[in-house]
């Protein structure tokens, strides 16, 4: 046993690991790789992923005007859970808020909310729930009946008459929480599907050295990058074809609104991957070190992108970058169009800027491929 301990653990081993280790620390670029990216990735994943809900948009539309019903109201936003964005003069202009996005709660309360409940009778008080999100309308009805079931029990010493809630699921009454998951991974399958497909073509080349044989063609720089996009883009939308279709089919996803503004920001979001991951190519010189750069920008990107969890449950100086990730954008088309059926009225900020940020990504990856052919 000695014998076999020496053997494999003697002078030689030791001096073999610590040539090993020499050669790591020599290596600064993956020294940095084993060091900052791990580290950026748990801090932003432990304050991005919070189940906890709080900050939703509430609006209010109070035709009371009374001391009771400023008293509910201020029941209702006294924790962070709500927080109060706006008060309506109808629930017509409150629902108009709540199917742009600028709301997440919305609540009606009465014009004799105050004369019903002097009176010994209950007050109905009507409570509107943007459900695309259903795992949060769930949690935000809970809330709002903790803040009137504590009302019930202070005002009076409890002798008061009880308000009574009324409660309605906007564009997702079943409460189907698939259709929050799968729109939301929809856009990350896109991006990372494209990014890695393009990624691994473009590396393929570098490897086989088939770029060097391109030079030697007349075709033009502009040209070869123009019929390296091309073939991948019309992939990747025959696969976004078969994703909406499992979506509609399996999962039930409706389809409310103008598919050609589903199908707009498809396209971009595949550009946008076929961009990211031709830039990726650019930078590196073999398959692995494309699969090790790739996991260090492709999950940052699906969980800070709010697919899976609300933007809102993220802290305040987190939630700016969700500006620049094209999943999250995606995101918002899709359960605008889809679920609530918006136009482009609503989402057209957020295709701007998905076209804003494939035509970044596309231009600068070919710019950075046409100097490597050149």
């Amino acid at each position: 046993m000695r014998r076999v301990w020496s053997a494999l653990f003697g002078g030689r081993f030791w001096a073999l690991a610590l040539k090993e280790l020499r050669q790591i620390r020599r290596d600064r670029r993956l020294t940095i790789s084993l060091i900052v990216p791990p580290t950026l990735q748990v801090l932003l994943f432990g304050f991005a992923l919070d189940s906890d809900v709080r900050n939703l948009k509430l609006g209010i539309v109070d035709e009371s005007r009374t001391l009771e019903s400023r008293e509910l109201i201020s029941v209702l936003t006294q924790n962070r859970t709500f927080r109060l964005a706006g008060s309506y003069q109808t629930a017509a202009t409150l629902g108009e808020a709540l199917g742009t996005g600028r709301l997440d709660v919305g609540v009606v309360v009465p014009y004799d909310f105050a004369r019903r409940r002097m009176r010994g009778r209950p007050a109905t008080v009507q409570v509107l729930l943007n459900a695309a999100n259903a795992n949060t309308a769930q949690i935000a009805q809970g809330y709002v009946e903790g803040a009137v079931a504590f009302l019930n029990r202070e005002v009076n010493g409890g002798r008061a008459a009880p308000v009574e809630l009324r409660t309605a699921f906007l564009y997702n009454p079943g409460l189907v929480n698939a259709w929050f998951v799968v729109t939301g991974v929809f856009g990350t399958l896109i991006i990372l599907n494209g990014s890695l497909v393009s990624a691994a073509t473009m590396i393929r080349e570098k490897e086989r050295g088939t770029v060097e044989q391109l030079l030697m063609t007349p075709a033009s720089a502009l040209e070869v990058v123009t019929a390296k996009i091309v073939p991948l883009f019309v992939l990747l939308m025959a696969m976004v074809a078969l994703v909406l279709a499992v979506a509609r089919l399996v999962f039930g996803v409706p389809l409310r609104g103008n598919p050609a503004l589903v199908l707009a920001a498809c396209a971009c979001c595949v550009l946008t991957g076929i961009g990211l991951g031709t830039l990726i190519s650019t930078f590196v010189r073999s398959a692995n070190q494309t699969q090790l750069i790739s996991f260090f920008i492709n999950p940052p990107l699906a969980m800070l992108s709010g697919g899976l969890t609300p933007i809102e449950a993220m802290p305040k100086w987190v939630q700016p970058l969700t500006l620049f990730n094209p999943i999250a954008h995606f995101a918002t088309i899709a359960r605008s169009v889809l679920i609530k059926g918006a136009g482009l009225d609503v989402v057209y900020p957020n295709l701007l800027a998905l076209i804003g940020l494939a035509s970044l990504f596309v231009g600068i990856s070919a710019w950075r491929f046409r100097r490597q052919l050149s």
